[in-house]
């Protein structure tokens, strides 16, 4: 219960630090997911159409993956520095794999009689990966750049040995105090909250960009001007 007051005085006494720290630990989050997903998407397509190249491809994301998040922040630091630039470049290579091969994954898997039924209605290469392929594969990439926003929120806080801030300044805090399990708490619920707000809009777009979804609400419409007639 003790606990419990602590924090909840804490908030009340620091409640603006805590809320720039959030929109600052989020923004580093966003801008290395967007990044990567800038980069990530294209390499994707380009593998779905060269599939010989994706092993060499999955095979680089794969390493950086595995690299653990400290020794990857401590290297970046080395070339960049400290500050917010070496965690949003971090989260970049971090983000690559689940993009890249969930774009992969969206491409590869779109049945063969669309592709073939787009280039009988004399589409272009270009037109069908933009009016056939992207279309059908947008939900599954969703899924990746979802899957990208959670990992980079919880590797944002370690963000804070390299002096970029965020949440994560606010656990160190806590954990280097005599009685700071209040302080700890105090950083850990919001990044907690933020990766669980995050799964839940990116989980609702991917659901409403699905082809299924698509096709319920196509028919949902149809029986609505049906009736109206």
């Amino acid at each position: 219960m003790d606990t419990l007051q602590q924090l909840w005085t804490y908030y009340q006494q620091n409640g603006s630090y805590v809320l720039e720290e959030f929109y600052r630990h989020f923004l580093m989050s966003a801008y290395g997911v967007l990044f990567a997903a800038i980069v990530g998407i294209p390499v994707g397509i380009f593998v779905a159409h060269y599939r010989k190249l994706s092993n060499w491809i999955f095979a680089v994301t794969n390493v950086i993956q595995t690299i653990p998040a400290l020794a990857m922040l401590s290297v970046l630091m080395l070339v960049l520095g400290l500050g917010a630039n070496t965690v949003i470049l971090s989260l970049f290579l971090y983000s690559l794999l689940p993009i890249i091969r969930n774009t992969y994954t969206g491409i590869v898997s779109i049945e063969h009689a669309y592709l073939e039924s787009g280039k009988a209605m004399g589409m272009t290469k270009w037109q069908v990966l933009r009016m056939v392929e992207l279309p059908l594969a947008l939900s599954v990439i969703m899924a990746g750049l979802r899957t990208a926003l959670v990992i980079a929120i919880g590797i944002t806080a370690i963000g804070t040995f390299v002096g970029a801030g965020g949440l994560g300044d606010i656990i160190i805090r806590g954990s280097n105090a005599t009685n700071g399990t209040a302080i700890i708490l105090a950083g850990a619920i919001p990044t907690a909250l933020m990766a669980i707000m995050a799964d839940l809009v990116m989980g609702w777009l991917e659901r409403y960009l699905s082809p299924t979804n698509k096709k319920k609400e196509r028919k949902a419409l149809a029986e609505k001007n049906i009736t109206s007639a």
